[in-house]
């Protein structure tokens, strides 16, 4: 098995580059979302409007799941955490960009305006192991794939 932590920050920084990740929580099914990063706090946020499924499911803290996909298909993760209401005003301006104020008629004072923070707890994260070496082995007959394979999935603890 590879370094978990190796993993861990490939996540964080595919993530942060790709910033669109779906999410859900048991009773909502995943959403594709823009996630906002708050410096280096390993929460992810999202904006959403509170009459949505998911920042109602949220209006309590509850288990959700992040689902990702890198852009380059070259990650895969799938996060569990919490996810909870967090409209803390200073942290709302530091995260506004115009791509959220789009979506807000009211611009940060819009009264359906809501800022979900998920808090990660374990991942279970792969990287793509296909490669032309790996092509070559599998074409001619050499080598076990799921062997080659095992050291390119970690669980791993991200919270």
């Amino acid at each position: 098995m590879s370094n978990n932590q190796e993993f861990a920050d490939e996540f964080w920084d595919s993530i942060k580059s790709d910033m669109t990740a779906m999410i859900g929580t048991g009773n909502v099914h995943p959403k594709p979302m823009t996630a906002q990063f708050d410096g280096d706090s390993r929460t992810i946020y999202f904006f959403t409007a509170k009459d949505t499924d998911l920042a109602e499911a949220a209006g309590s803290p509850t288990d959700a799941t992040l689902v990702y996909s890198a852009k380059g298909h070259d990650l895969f993760a799938t996060v569990h955490g919490t996810l909870g209401v967090d409209n803390d005003r200073a942290r709302i301006d530091r995260l506004w960009n115009r791509y959220v104020a789009a979506w807000f008629e009211g611009g940060k004072d819009d009264p359906q305006l809501c800022l979900l923070a998920f808090q990660p707890r374990e991942a279970e994260i792969w990287k793509d192991a296909s490669s032309v070496v790996a092509g070559v082995k599998l074409f001619l007959g050499m080598g076990d794939p799921k062997e080659d394979y095992k050291d390119s999935v970690a669980n791993v603890r991200l919270g």
